[in-house]
């Protein structure tokens, strides 16, 4: 019996915020049939030579690999912003997977990216954008939220055209309002329509 296709939502978060719309995303997955999602996280990064992580965590998602990655049939990548561009952690992941972009591995597939921030002014936008560029060098077919989606008007936090955001307000555990909610499952929903369009 073969594997369900994924949606793989890859992230990276510190305090939290990043983590709740990987979850809310994964809800937007699973209203489409045939379509799963798979969550999956990155470690941090320490200026160190030496291991400084378990090879699995202790709580939350589990460490991605790359297999992850090669077998998805769309992909939401998630960070927080870091001076208007995604953090180090899912930068360095990232920066592994030459011999993906070599092959050719992910080309044609959909992918979208979703961020948090601390600060309302914190830089939500251009992280998106500037976390697109990968996904663009992979051959990958962005997806983004269309207007269409009442939210994305209606919202007083989060919420971009370019993906899904999340203001945090600088507090660790910060909910995720509904409206940053509707958007996240919005745009899960419309990655894994797109994910069985073009998989056919």
């Amino acid at each position: 019996m073969s594997e369900q296709p994924y949606i793989l939502i890859l992230y990276y978060s510190r305090t939290g915020h990043t983590a709740a719309l990987a979850s809310q995303i994964a809800r937007g997955v699973a209203r489409v049939d045939g379509m799963t999602a798979r969550i999956r996280a990155v470690p941090p990064v320490s200026p160190d030579t030496d291991a400084s992580q378990p090879a699995v965590p202790d709580e939350g998602a589990p460490w991605a690999t790359k297999d992850d990655l090669a077998g998805c049939a769309g992909l939401a990548i998630g960070s927080p912003t870091r001076f208007g561009n995604m953090a180090a952690p899912l930068k360095y992941f990232l920066d592994t997977t030459g011999d993906l972009w070599l092959s050719g591995a992910l080309t044609g597939r959909p992918a979208g990216a979703f961020t948090s921030t601390g600060s309302l002014h914190g830089g939500q936008e251009s992280t998106l954008l500037t976390m697109m560029v990968p996904l663009l060098h992979h051959g990958m077919v962005l997806c983004g939220v269309p207007y269409s989606e009442k939210a994305l008007s209606e919202t007083r936090s989060g919420g971009t055209p370019y993906g899904p955001s999340h203001w945090g307000e600088s507090n660790a555990g910060g909910k995720v309002s509904d409206h940053e909610k509707t958007i996240c499952q919005t745009f899960g929903e419309r990655l894994a329509r797109l994910a069985v369009k073009l998989g056919d």
